[in-house]
């Protein structure tokens, strides 16, 4: 088929003519020939609003109730209208769940009652603590289910300067108290906290766990810095073959083969000496261990992994103990007022496993431990040894953990907390000032 300039020009034009006819038919149209849009109305549905422990709020209202001394589950619920026969069944509901006879005094509990009426309780809620939670429902059947509370993280920084004690310096700080036993762990084998003398300084980067905005508990230490007598100390969280470390800033482990004392003592009451006049004895003889006073019970620590070779009672060392930790090491603990169970020759033992506690036994005229430590087979003063390190970065691990110390530090030398908002969510101050860092801290959740 073939169409001539006329022909195109009208197939064209055609479309166009259609259009234009419909227009004029739609102008003489009447305004009842319109068709009228139809509105429909369209219900906005609000979600439902629950409470922190999961509860439809509003709907209830919601008794606190301050568990007393003496109080149990069938008193305080008969309290609220609830049978005695439903607190049977609720009993029976809660077996292998929670066991309702270890509610305790200064608990809160939380009744949850229809509007309408006191009498009619629809849930009961038992806080176990700021985050475990118990949730019995009560109906035809009876549910009961334990929960926990979210628990949000953020990164808080303090910094201080020693005046009395470590504890008090957190005090005035604001910080947790629970943060200097994780200094301690985290130095364990650099410093003795013991020693820390006014003027020292530190500086810590932590997690912070909170739960509904308020500080409940401390995580992992981040990153600290603590100047000690004038040497500076430096620790960086790492995670090496699924064991949580501390390294140095060139990847040195700061976990040391051996503790820096195998328990938590009062003082020093004797020192490693050649000559010392022994107070039963009457004499001057070689002391050649180092005396911990400390009360009758403190336990005592194996200061490093090894073999039992003595568990025994003598005249003079009382009951005592003797750990090879390899061919070069050996220790001893003196004096227990008795040996834990389970520690007698052959026993294979772990870094901080307690072994004993502190006695007077042998001759002793109080309570303490006399820690001896032997290196290839000659008594040496444990405060004078360097003490041999665990493994360092591995070299696979080397850029990870140089990547992971330069962002801790960062942030570490910022001086700020990391506070708004929780959960690892970075504040925009910090993200501002460390725009290169930040991102990888928030995709790796810190990879802490």
């Amino acid at each position: 088929m073939t169409f001539n300039a006329d022909g195109v020009r009208l197939l064209m034009l055609a479309p166009l003519s259609f259009l234009l006819a419909s227009c004029i038919t739609d102008v003489n149209k009447t305004p009842s020939d319109h068709e009228i849009p139809v509105i429909t109305e369209v219900a906005i549905v609000e979600e439902p609003v629950f409470d922190s422990f999961g509860i439809e709020a509003g709907k209830f209202d919601v008794h606190t109730y301050r568990i007393r001394r003496n109080d149990n589950l069938s008193g305080i619920l008969t309290q609220y209208g609830i049978s005695h026969p439903t607190v049977n069944r609720i009993v029976s509901a809660s077996r292998g769940i929670f066991d309702v006879r270890r509610i305790v005094a200064g608990r809160p509990m939380h009744i949850y009652t229809t509007a309408d009426s006191l009498q009619n309780v629809e849930h009961v809620v038992y806080e176990q603590s700021y985050r475990d939670y118990v949730v019995f429902t009560l109906g035809e059947d009876i549910a009961v289910r334990t929960e926990q509370k979210e628990l949000e993280k953020r990164l808080r920084y303090v910094e201080g300067v020693i005046n009395g004690s470590l504890y008090a310096t957190l005090m005035d700080e604001g910080a947790d108290p629970a943060l200097v036993s994780e200094m301690a762990n985290v130095f364990a084998w650099q410093v003795d906290f013991y020693r820390i003398q006014r003027g020292d300084t530190f500086r810590v980067l932590y997690e912070e766990e909170l739960i509904e905005g308020i500080p409940v508990s401390i995580g992992k230490i981040k990153a600290a810095q603590l100047l000690h007598f004038g040497k500076e100390y430096n620790a960086i969280h790492f995670v090496q073959d699924s064991r949580v470390e501390y390294f140095d800033f060139e990847g040195n482990s700061l976990r040391k083969a051996f503790l820096r004392a195998p328990l938590e003592y009062t003082r020093i009451s004797s020192r490693f000496t050649n000559r010392r006049f022994h107070p039963i004895l009457r004499r001057n003889i070689p002391h050649h261990g180092t005396d911990y006073a400390a009360p009758t019970g403190t336990p005592i620590r194996a200061v490093g992994d090894g073999v039992v070779t003595r568990s025994a009672y003598d005249r003079n060392n009382g009951n005592n103990v003797r750990i090879r930790h390899n061919s070069v090491y050996e220790t001893g603990y003196l004096h227990m007022s008795r040996i834990a169970n389970g520690i007698r020759p052959g026993t294979n033992v772990t870094q901080g496993q307690i072994i004993g506690y502190v006695g007077s036994t042998g001759l002793a005229t109080g309570p303490h431990l006399c820690f001896r430590f032997w290196q290839n087979g000659k008594p040496v003063d444990p405060h004078r040894v360097e003490m041999p390190s665990s493994d360092p970065i591995q070299e696979s691990q080397k850029l990870a953990f140089e990547t992971q110390r330069d962002q801790l530090t960062a942030l570490l030398d910022s001086g700020t907390s990391v506070n708004e908002p929780p959960a690892w969510s970075i504040s925009s101050q910090i993200a501002g000032m460390y725009p290169a860092l930040i991102q990888p801290l928030i995709i790796q959740q810190i990879s802490l």
